[in-house]
């Protein structure tokens, strides 16, 4: 079978002025609907990250079908009719009580299904899928803003639609995948990832196709870190039943270098999903001897191959990627950048073991894990496993996620490599073994196991964990065992993580790095408040509720890190978001512009009894802990400033020994402050590089008509960046950055390190690739102060340099890449 690797859009009518059936989004709808030639990978706060990357292979000439996407202005639009309450429920939800998860999630849904979508989005959308054909049979999915991105991946947890077919239909299954932005498993999920903000979704329209076979590809071995292999995942019909994990795929492992296949693992195929007419889907049984039939042969599993290196090239690292097959023609219907990588590992001496496996099966999440079982059917009876337990299932779907986050290790019965529950695991970092076949039935209640993540084996009893692990792989480890779990290379540049909510603390605390270099206060705070405004929780009396509350999350973090440094940025919530809280309305004032309104460090001078609360807990935390320190964010003035430092000596807080005092870069003024702000105390300073960004060019960074304008890369911004870590070396005090930049382009850190930051602070995800890439950048240093005779990292010659990385500030080569062209 020859597979082509080229699809061209279908000719049709001229729409909105451009000829072939594709409107231009400028002209028909520059706010509501864009086409995949229109978009590229940057576009995901407008198209979500499913939306952008399928434009982006669009236009890279990769086979991708027709489609287009309902954008996220559009979801916000339909959704303005409703948004006080969504606000309100949303507040409110506590993802770690089920009763609360459930009730609130399912008001939410109710909420979002009902809603009316707009007549000037109804119009557009239907337009755009007349183009496609009135009766064509599409695929409508879920394209979540924080989706697909090198950070996070929501693993199938927003719905997808197939076979849709009719305008009605479409519409109905629009309105289900933006309701599923608030499922219980999304929620769970975005809270566990420290993301508090609301959800904002854009939903993909795309032409079904039929296929014969389908799968899924990593352009990386996922389960070792190895990237000199790949592996493809197929099976027989629609691709669900192998992202799904409904049924053991076949397996196939090729040679990047050689383009030769190593493995090939032939899965029980039990049956397959087929298109009937009508939008319907039918499960067709497969006899014993078709569902051990192989799907590709070598010569189909290189071709796909070959459409994967050509996705990897064109993104620059490693990605998860859908195929699927009609009629001999290869398409790809999905990619994104693969966000559970673990380092390579070299194999681990095998314990010597007693007794034969249990099971086996594939090892898809690295670790050695000991525990008791729990055998669960469905995620209806996830309250029966207790934390620690080793969770055996049939297959997990995201409607787990609320369990899965209690669990120890996971074996699964189906699935594959590239299933729901070796995406989590991974993310987990927690032993998963998938495609046992008999786990569910083999394994018992209370059983005392050892799950093998990396060799797939599920062996009987207890046993030591392994001298050494790869980094990051075991949820049960302490921060002790950071250092020497791996033994990474040791840096000059401090290595910080961001951090948002305790759950993942000591799984973070694993992994090599400093400490935390941004702990942020509004998740924790929300969480402690109840959903209760601060001044409202004040007058009800239930001022030690709040106290003991925040104080036992912040512990959680500081223990998990102790000795390591841990830097708590104060309470940052602008009007508008404190208005959401119970009784907000009564205390909050409506501005017109609260990105640069009542926020920040003037706040706890106008308000002191809740700036004065909150430095109540921290004392209480540094008792304990005393790693712990405080961060001031949005510093406009120096007589701002000078307040507030009064206001935590006279605390407390103030009068611990050893306490160290940050600001925030955030406001453009603090580049000419630093020595002022030296000279009062402050120990140290860390760029918020997006508030700095938005502020120096003048653009709301929430503003989707001005998305394209912000551009951490701008010369101006490079410039204050420059500006900021020169004047905190001069004035003998540390200087971090805390932004997205080093966590959404790794490649941004290097440029940090050449100007001479002291630390970087990145997020859980972004630790790995930003560790190689200081650790290049720092050999890259050495080498050239050697050859030019001594110079040295932050010097005026290797930052000033014709090869200086920030060259871009005086309109030389070697900036950072701009996000946006």
């Amino acid at each position: 079978m020859t597979m082509e690797v080229t699809m061209k859009p279908k000719n049709g009518p001229v729409v909105g002025g451009v000829p072939g059936g594709v409107p231009s989004a400028q002209e028909e709808a520059p706010a509501h609907i864009v086409w995949f030639e229109s978009l590229s990978r940057g576009d995901t706060p407008i198209a979500g990250g499913k939306g952008a990357n399928l434009g982006e292979l669009t236009r890279a000439g990769l086979p991708v079908p027709r489609g287009f996407v309902i954008t996220a202005a559009a979801f916000r639009a339909s959704m303005e009719s409703i948004a006080p309450q969504l606000t309100e429920l949303w507040q409110r939800i506590d993802p770690d009580d089920p009763e609360s998860l459930a009730t609130l999630s399912e008001e939410l849904k109710q909420l979002v299904r009902k809603v009316e979508i707009p007549a000037s989005v109804r119009s557009v959308l239907l337009a755009a899928y007349r183009q496609l054909g009135k009766e064509r049979a599409v695929a409508v999915r879920s394209s979540a803003t924080s989706e697909d991105t090198a950070a996070t991946s929501f693993a199938g947890m927003h719905e997808t639609y197939t076979n849709i077919v009719g305008e009605e239909a479409v519409l109905d299954r629009v309105r289900e995948c933006w309701s599923s932005a608030y499922g219980q498993r999304v929620v769970a999920y975005r809270k566990s990832q420290g993301l508090s903000e609301e959800p904002t979704l854009a939903v993909v329209v795309q032409e079904m196709v039929n296929s014969a076979r389908s799968g899924v590809m990593f352009t990386v071995d996922p389960s070792t870190g190895n990237r000199e292999r790949l592996v493809i995942e197929g099976a027989f019909g629609l691709g669900e039943v192998v992202v799904g994990g409904q049924v053991e795929p076949d397996t196939y492992v090729v040679d990047k270098q050689r383009m030769r296949v190593l493995e090939a693992r032939i899965g029980h195929k039990d049956f397959k999903i087929v298109r009937e007419s009508h939008g319907k889907e039918r499960r067709v049984e497969l006899s014993p001897e078709e569902a051990g039939r192989r799907v590709l042969t070598d010569e189909e599993v290189l071709e796909i191959a070959r459409l994967g290196l050509r996705v990897e090239q064109h993104y620059g690292s490693p990605q998860d990627v859908e195929w699927a097959e009609e009629g001999g023609r290869m398409y790809l219907v999905q990619s994104r950048p693969i966000t559970t990588l673990v380092e390579a590992v070299k194999p681990e001496k095998k314990a010597q073991v007693k007794e034969p496996a249990l099971v086996t099966g594939l090892g898809a999440s690295p670790g050695v894990v000991s525990g008791r079982v729990r055998v669960l059917h469905k995620p209806e009876e996830g309250r029966h496993l207790r934390k620690g337990e080793i969770l055996v299932a049939p297959m997990t779907s995201p409607d787990w996620v609320p369990t899965l986050r209690r669990a120890a290790a996971i074996i699964t019965d189906s699935g594959g490599m590239t299933c729901h529950a070796a995406i989590v695991s991974r993310e987990l970092r927690i032993p998963c073994v998938v495609g046992t076949r008999v786990a569910t039935r083999v394994l018992r209640d209370g059983e005392e196991i050892t799950v093998d993540g990396a060799t797939g084996q599920v062996r009987a009893g207890l046993e030591e964990a392994p001298a050494a692990e790869p980094v990051g792989v075991s949820a049960q480890r302490g921060p002790a065992m950071a250092a020497s779990a791996a033994d990474p290379e040791p840096l000059a540049t401090r290595l910080y993580v961001n951090l948002a909510m305790p759950g993942q603390a000591k799984e973070v605390a694993a992994m090599p790095v400093d400490g935390v270099g941004l702990l942020r206060a509004e998740f924790m705070l929300t969480d402690a408040l109840g959903g209760v405004h601060p001044k409202r929780l004040l007058a009800l009396g239930r001022r030690q509720e709040f106290v003991d509350k925040l104080a036992g999350s912040l512990l959680e973090i500081t223990r998990a890190f102790r000795p390591r440094p841990v830097i708590y940025r104060t309470t940052d919530f602008r009007t508008n978001e404190f208005r959401g809280l119970e009784g907000g309305a009564e205390f909050e004032p409506n501005e017109a512009n609260p990105m640069i309104g009542y926020r920040g460090c003037y706040r706890y001078l106008r308000e002191p009894e809740i700036f004065q609360l909150e430095l109540e807990v921290l004392a209480r935390v540094r008792e304990e802990t005393p790693n712990l320190h405080v961060m001031i964010p949005f510093v406009r003035t120096k007589w701002e400033l000078e307040a507030c430092m009064e206001a935590i000596d006279r605390s407390p807080l103030g009068r611990q020994r050893g306490l160290e005092r940050w600001v925030m870069a955030e406001v453009p003024s603090v580049v000419y402050r630093i020595p002022e702000y030296a000279r009062m105390g402050i120990t140290g300073v860390s760029i918020g590089s997006n508030d700095l960004t938005q502020l120096i060019l003048g653009v709301d960074r929430d503003s989707e008509v001005c998305a394209e304008l912000f551009d951490e890369s701008d010369a101006a911004v490079l410039d204050a960046i420059v500006r900021i870590i020169r004047a905190s070396r001069e004035a003998g005090i540390t200087c971090s950055l805390c932004g997205q930049a080093p966590s959404n382009r790794p490649e941004f850190a290097e440029h940090l390190v050449r100007a001479g930051i002291t630390s970087i602070s990145v997020d859980p995800g972004a630790v790995g690739a930003a560790r190689r890439v200081i650790a290049a950048a720092e050999r890259r240093l050495l080498l050239e102060s050697a050859r030019q005779g001594g110079t040295t990292r932050g010097s005026d010659d290797a930052r000033d340099g014709a090869a200086s990385p920030w060259a871009a500030a005086s309109g030389r080569a070697g900036a950072p890449p701009r996000t946006r062209p």
